[in-house]
């Protein structure tokens, strides 16, 4: 891609991004025009110092669609570079955030609060807690498993984080089967298969901060990425500490993914599907993967959240079935395509 189209593709899918999160505030069952989400949103952020806006339609625009729109945005653009890098490191185009634990992990967390009622000396943040420190437990689980005479190996590394992933998801499993709570039961389905209902500006930040701190180290260390594509060998021969590098990945890739499960549940296909995508639209140097990928992730994401506020509509379908469906046939596709191979932009 030369210079001149790369950074219109930026700016494109910014303006893409900003016009489908503006359009996601407007659907719902009370009726928004953009001039007047835009109007609220400056207000809030004092530009403005009046709005046309009810006092009604201030608070749906500013404590109810904005979180949730903001949320999926950003657990999108987390869960696609978290992808891209995992893939990176592993040389494998079938990895996710996920083949680390992360999900299982946090699963049995939530699974704990909501049916066991863990943690509930936190009240609303119990739920949140006990996902992340069940997620950051399985990684470091996998990774004390991965290591090797004091290095990480990296088949090690996919072998235990199925192992753990498979351990994690029975306990899971064991706790709904005992469970008598039908509530809880469906609450941790519900849960599992991914939800941005509760998306709230008081849980944002967090998520915000560790989204950008992830993205600005790895896209600084995009030089190092790329050498990851080219082999271990010829990574140490550019002058890569191999192991250093690969515990940097694993204990910031965990962290992001960790914090974003804990507040949208468990949402597959995103962080496997999206790095494909960009790969074929700007090739595999990380320096455009990284970026791209976390446009293109926040656009899917916001879009799945639109498709499942309105599916079954006036109920809400788990964001988890419609990433699903959207995923697994376009995953299908690229399966197919003859000319399309891992680290290409073909």
């Amino acid at each position: 891609m030369t210079r001149f189209g790369f950074p219109f593709l930026l700016w494109a899918l910014i303006v893409g991004l900003l016009a489908t999160m503006t359009f996601a505030v407007m659907v719902g069952s009370v009726n928004i025009t953009p001039s007047l989400i835009w109007e609220v949103l400056f207000l809030k952020l004092g530009i403005l110092s009046e709005t046309a806006a009810s006092k009604a339609q201030t608070v749906i625009i500013w404590e109810i669609r904005l979180p949730r729109v903001v949320l999926a945005a950003m657990v999108g653009a987390a869960l696609s570079i978290s992808g891209a890098a995992i893939q990176a490191l592993v040389k494998n185009s079938i990895a996710d955030p996920y083949i680390l634990g992360v999900s299982s992990g946090a699963s049995v967390g939530a699974t704990s609060v909501i049916l066991l009622g863990a943690f509930s000396t936190f009240g609303v943040y119990a739920l949140s807690l006990a996902a992340f420190l069940g997620a950051i437990l399985s990684v470091l689980t996998v990774f004390l498993l991965a290591r090797v005479n004091g290095r990480t190996s990296v088949i090690r590394l996919l072998l235990a984080g199925i192992a753990v992933s498979m351990v994690l998801s029975a306990i899971t499993n064991f706790m709904l089967m005992m469970s008598k709570q039908q509530g809880g039961v469906q609450a941790v389905m519900h849960w599992m298969l991914g939800s941005l209902a509760g998306a709230k500006w008081s849980n944002l930040g967090i998520p915000f901060f560790t989204l950008l701190l992830v993205f600005l180290l790895l896209f600084m260390n995009y030089r190092q990425l790329n050498a990851l594509l080219l082999g271990e060998e010829t990574a140490a021969t550019l002058g890569i500490n191999l192991e250093r590098f690969r515990v940097f990945i694993i204990l910031f890739v965990a962290l992001l993914t960790g914090v974003m499960v804990a507040v949208s549940g468990s949402i597959g296909f995103v962080g496997l599907i999206i790095p494909h995508i960009v790969r074929m639209i700007v090739g595999s140097n990380y320096k455009s993967v990284l970026p791209v990928s976390a446009l293109i992730g926040a656009i899917f994401l916001v879009w799945a959240d639109i498709g499942a506020r309105l599916v079954i509509a006036p109920e809400e379908m788990p964001i988890g079935i419609i990433t699903a469906i959207c995923g697994g046939p376009v995953f299908i596709w690229m399966l197919r395509r003859r000319r399309y191979s891992f680290g290409d932009g073909e």
